[in-house]
């Protein structure tokens, strides 16, 4: 499970490692998923990819029609070989099973013409409870069993490996309101190429960013906001990065001394920006251009880049549609020429 709009990108990730087979991709109206297959021996690769929300494994897939009941859907998803098999996966990924587990249902579904994704969370609940009369429904529970329509009329369930730390990277030390998801910052920063000198995040908030990048092996990270708050946030929450308080449209930074710039710009929904908003990132962006060495990248999230904000000194190598607390934006990656 991925958030949404970086299915693609994480795909291309997957592909590049080995014993990993990317087969389907989908959204859930909630989530992007990747439908994977693991050779032996290669799934604790998995938990390494800081891009990754939560780890399934596969209990069974089902297509619907229009007349399809979600008790039927119930039946083909759970069945009891397929059961065993994902079973055995859960226990060594996550605990040993006991005969009287706890477990609960989450449904999601793209359309409710014909059944509401309740139903469907019902049904599937009960055809556990005839299966495993021992289990218990309760939440918060040992086990999670989702069903997701992650393409029309493409039903997949699974069980869920992964807890909360994995999505949030075992959190923050300080929360801050419009906080960066932290998978997205990690996507945001493996854009940035291999690590090599500085990476600045000239408008860091609460430094998720910034960790992120420390994470990935980037020999010095530094970054800076023009909020005093957000500054002293990022330093609790990042203790090895050097944070300032500056305006990112006034860097005190010589020309081409950073490796790579990777930012979630203020876009007027959470954060005012001075003036407006086409004169406000082109200012900025020309700043960030400025200390970025030739060859080094500028990672950013906005949901425009108009024209004139860009400069011959930087070319656009792609372009993806995301979401961010259901708003959608966009992440820009330019190479520094």
């Amino acid at each position: 499970m991925i958030a949404p709009g970086m299915a693609q990108l994480v795909a291309k990730q997957l592909h590049g490692m080995p014993g990993i087979h990317v087969t389907a991709t989908g959204f859930d109206g909630r989530s992007d998923l990747v439908l994977i297959e693991v050779e032996r021996g290669h799934r604790k690769a998995l938990w390494s990819l800081r891009t990754i929300e939560d780890l399934f494994v596969e209990v069974g897939r089902t297509t619907r029609s229009g007349n399809d009941s979600p008790q039927g859907i119930a039946e083909r998803i759970w069945r009891p070989k397929s059961v065993e098999r994902a079973l055995s996966v859960w226990s060594a990924e996550c605990r040993p099973l006991i005969r009287a587990m706890t477990y609960r249902v989450i449904a999601r579904v793209l359309q409710e013409r014909t059944f509401m994704r309740t139903d469907l969370r019902r049904a599937l609940t009960h055809a556990i409870a005839a299966n495993r009369p021992k289990w218990r429904s309760a939440d918060p529970a040992q086990v999670e069993v989702w069903v997701s329509e992650y393409q029309m009329d493409q039903i997949i369930g699974g069980l869920r490996l992964s807890g909360a730390s994995m999505r949030q990277h075992d959190g923050r030390n300080v929360e801050r309101s419009g906080a960066l998801r932290p998978t997205v910052a990690a996507m945001m920063v493996s854009l940035a190429g291999e690590p090599g000198g500085t990476l600045l995040d000239p408008c860091c908030g609460s430094g998720t960013i910034l960790r992120e990048a420390a994470a990935a092996g980037w020999p010095r990270v530094q970054g800076g906001d023009i909020d005093p708050e957000a500054v002293d946030i990022a330093r609790r929450n990042v203790s090895s990065a050097q944070v300032d308080q500056w305006d990112v449209r006034h860097l005190d930074l010589p020309d081409a001394s950073v490796g790579a710039v990777v930012s979630n710009l203020p876009f007027g929904r959470q954060f005012e920006v001075e003036g407006s908003m086409s004169r406000w990132l082109a200012d900025a962006l020309a700043e960030m251009t400025r200390v970025t060495r030739p060859g080094g990248r500028l990672v950013l999230l906005a949901p425009n880049m108009p024209a004139d904000a860009l400069s011959a000194c930087i070319h656009l190598l792609s372009r993806d549609t995301v979401r961010l607390l259901g708003t959608p934006t966009a992440l820009w990656v330019f190479s520094r020429l």
